[in-house]
């Protein structure tokens, strides 16, 4: 007895664990639930893989000037000198011209305080002398025209008296050529009269008399014959005197050019000398404008580079660090030599800068949030160090409806990161291309890219 009711509490248990394990069994309709779930995710992501998804290049990079002059630069002293007072202290903000350094002298040759007032007597000194040289110069002139006239009328006195010689002496040949025709005439009529008083038609008186006369024709024969000679003689020496004449000229002439050539040398001379002078006296007046180094340009002291009062500083050392102010700023990005020729000059750039919060999504730049637009504007053409390609990125203009200037607290030198937008294509080509590692556009190139190298 005591059995079967044992039998029949154990046989009652069983059907309450039955009944409460058939609450925990599956319902029939999960599995057919999860394979309709399964099939909705493969369609969705079958659907996916056919949105239209944008390529984009990374960069990154930091932030930078788009001008030259707007990058930091290091304000400079041209001359050498010994530090006497700073006027400006780092952070500080320089208007263009104000004083930022102020030096003094450490050459011995700029000590003298007077050192203008030196020079300036010494042009004046030089200033003389070179009028002193241009009189020399005026007097010369006259000198060397009185003698010209005076040798004008010299040779023509010397000329002329060369000239009654010869005149002399061609007529002092006629006479002589008379005087010897009257000789042998005569010495023929003696002749003639010694025969015929040997035949006795003659006296001796009258042989006498012609003999006396043949004397006489022949004295004027030698005296004709030495008044040629006297008058030879006396053209020679006008013609040896018209020669010293044109030699004295020549000797007087050649001293006054001497005289004119030292003249011409010294007021050269002098007019160097004054115009180096001049240039000194520029050179002083600027050399004492440089004891005070002025900003180059509106802007901020970033950084003194030389420190404390009567330090030494070298020609050309740098001395401070500038910012210009209000800089045009652009955005510099490095990218990679493989996707350098797949980049427009014109090509769409999303930015995100360092410090100001944002979602950027690669393939979407459309709804990222937090970005910021940006153009090309120049690309490098030769790598820089590790064979990546600088870009220079400027803000877009005019500002795209849907974005927001580049913020004005921007700092150079803050890190940035960019996308270069290129083409659409499909998503599912895009993870085929990062699967297996092809650049962006591998189908053809972009189609601005005819147009712009045209």
């Amino acid at each position: 007895m005591g059995k079967s009711n044992k039998h029949l509490n154990q046989l009652k248990n069983w059907e309450e664990l039955s009944v409460h394990a058939n609450s925990k069994i599956l319902n029939a309709n999960g599995p057919m639930m999860l394979g309709r779930v399964s099939i909705f995710l493969f369609i969705f992501f079958a659907i996916l893989l056919f949105l239209p998804y944008r390529q984009t290049i990374p960069g990154r990079g930091t932030v930078t000037a788009l001008r030259p002059e707007d990058r930091p630069q290091t304000v400079q002293n041209q001359i050498g000198g010994r530090i006497e007072h700073w006027a400006v202290q780092e952070g500080q903000e320089v208007k263009k011209g104000d004083t930022i350094l102020i030096i003094s002298e450490t050459s011995q040759s700029y000590f003298d305080p007077e050192l203008p007032t030196r020079l300036n007597e010494q042009l004046n000194a030089k200033r003389g002398s070179e009028t002193a040289a241009a009189q020399k110069i005026d007097a010369t002139k006259a000198q060397m025209k009185a003698l010209t006239d005076g040798l004008h009328f010299q040779m023509m006195a010397a000329e002329n008296k060369v000239k009654q010689a010869q005149n002399y002496v061609s007529i002092d040949s006629a006479e002589l050529l008379a005087v010897q025709k009257l000789y042998e005439t005569t010495k023929v009529r003696l002749d003639r009269y010694e025969t015929g008083f040997k035949n006795g038609l003659f006296s001796l008186t009258d042989i006498e008399t012609r003999r006396l006369k043949l004397q006489e024709d022949n004295a004027k024969v030698i005296s004709q014959r030495n008044k040629l000679n006297n008058s030879r003689q006396n053209l020679l020496n006008s013609s040896i005197e018209l020669d010293n004449i044109r030699a004295k000229y020549e000797e007087s002439i050649s001293k006054a050019q001497s005289d004119m050539s030292s003249a011409i040398s010294s007021k050269a001379t002098a007019q160097g000398d004054i115009a180096k002078l001049r240039n000194d006296i520029s050179n002083i007046a600027i050399r004492r404008s440089l004891y005070v180094v002025r900003a180059p340009q509106d802007g901020f002291v970033v950084k003194t580079l030389k420190a404390g009062i009567g330090e030494n500083i070298k020609e050309g050392e740098s001395v401070a660090t500038l910012q210009p102010k209000a800089p045009l700023v652009a955005a510099e990005l490095y990218v990679s030599a493989m996707d350098i020729p797949l980049i427009l000059d014109t090509s769409d750039v999303r930015l995100q800068f360092e410090g100001w919060p944002s979602v950027q999504f690669s393939g979407w730049p459309s709804v990222a949030v937090g970005t910021f637009a940006g153009k090309v504007s120049s690309i490098d053409r030769v790598s820089s160090t590790g064979g990546k390609y600088r870009l220079l990125v400027k803000q877009t203009t005019p500002v795209p409806a849907k974005d927001e200037p580049w913020p004005a607290q921007l700092r150079q030198g803050s890190g940035v990161y960019g996308r270069i937008i290129l083409r659409s294509v499909p998503l599912w080509y895009e993870i085929w291309r990062q699967l297996n590692g092809f650049p962006p556009s591998l189908e053809k190139e972009p189609s601005d890219y005819g147009k712009e190298k045209k």
